[in-house]
């Protein structure tokens, strides 16, 4: 699947200044994984932002990049992704749903296993101490509204605009609960427009668009439902933000079979992804801003 539906932005007035690259991270469970693979790639070609801007899964990828952007810093977060299994994230167990259900708890599990992970592995304390600007999203639980997040802790920023609603608990920051950056904006292309990008790479982390047989958990079930919503929510604002900067999306893997909620296969989605990635950039995909077809509509049936 590799149809692309071009994007022709109007750029007279951009063109005239020098432009300011932003690298876009999704959210997507999971399938976060494919966009190191991306990454990977991009560096490997000389391509190097200015700044990053992450959702969700993608706010792991963004903070860590940020903290070592370079081919070192890849190498190191594809080595994270690799060991990475569920419980390292998301522990459930039948004890903590009766916890839950007993208690009351309005969340599944708590953020502490993702915590550790986050303190471990990230090597700065706060977003504004890291190597390249960073701007994490994530989600005013009350409100609905999108929150920007520039400075302050890392890892509660992360473990905000990671906080899937009622798996993990919201993060209090500023006064305000904050959850998962992908119910207001997943693929964040309006921060960046709103930052000053004119250029912007967005590393979609994609669907599983070639399930078999739905998830068979009611959690993976959720996960995936809300990345189809990504896909299509983004292929709107991709359409509607094409004339206010130059946008390259890579494309994403396809056909996909690996569900959000399967970290098992991190490693095959990695050199997929930079496999895909390569032979897209040896085509000329940053000469061409595009709407993968990937991200539209379609089956494998």
């Amino acid at each position: 699947m590799s149809t692309q539906h071009p994007i022709r932005p109007d750029l007279s007035a951009s063109s005239r200044r020098p432009a300011l690259t932003a690298f876009v991270f999704a959210g997507g469970g999971s399938l976060g994984a494919i966009e190191v693979g991306m990454l990977r790639e991009l560096l490997n070609c000389g391509e190097y932002p200015d700044c990053v801007v992450g959702a969700s899964a993608g706010a792991i990828n963004a903070a860590y990049f940020s903290g070592c952007p370079d081919r070192s810093g890849v190498a190191m977060l594809e080595a994270l992704w690799c060991r990475i299994r569920r419980q390292d994230i998301m522990p459930f167990s039948m004890l903590g749903l009766l916890d839950m259900v007993l208690r009351r708890r309005p969340h599944l599990v708590e953020a502490t296993a993702l915590r550790v992970l986050l303190e471990k592995n990230l090597a700065y304390a706060r977003v504004e101490q890291a190597a390249m600007p960073l701007h994490i999203v994530a989600t005013d639980m009350l409100a609905g509204n999108e929150v920007v997040i520039s400075s302050g802790p890392v890892v509660d920023a992360v473990l905000a605009s990671a906080a899937i609603p009622g798996v993990f608990p919201p993060v209090r920051i500023g006064g305000v609960d904050l959850v998962d950056g992908g119910v207001a904006n997943n693929t964040p292309i309006s921060v960046a427009v709103a930052l000053g990008a004119t250029r912007i790479v967005v590393l979609p982390a994609g669907f599983a668009c070639a399930l078999r047989m739905p998830p068979a958990s009611a959690i993976a079930q959720a996960m995936h439902a809300l990345t189809l919503v990504i896909a299509r929510q983004l292929v709107r604002d991709l359409e509607f933000y094409s004339t206010r900067a130059e946008i390259f999306v890579v494309p994403p893997l396809c056909p996909l079979e690996v569900s959000p909620y399967d970290y098992t296969q991190c490693d095959r989605l990695i050199n997929r992804a930079a496999e895909k990635t390569r032979a897209w950039l040896g085509d000329g995909g940053l000469e061409r801003a595009a709407v993968p077809g990937e991200l539209r509509d379609h089956s494998h049936a």
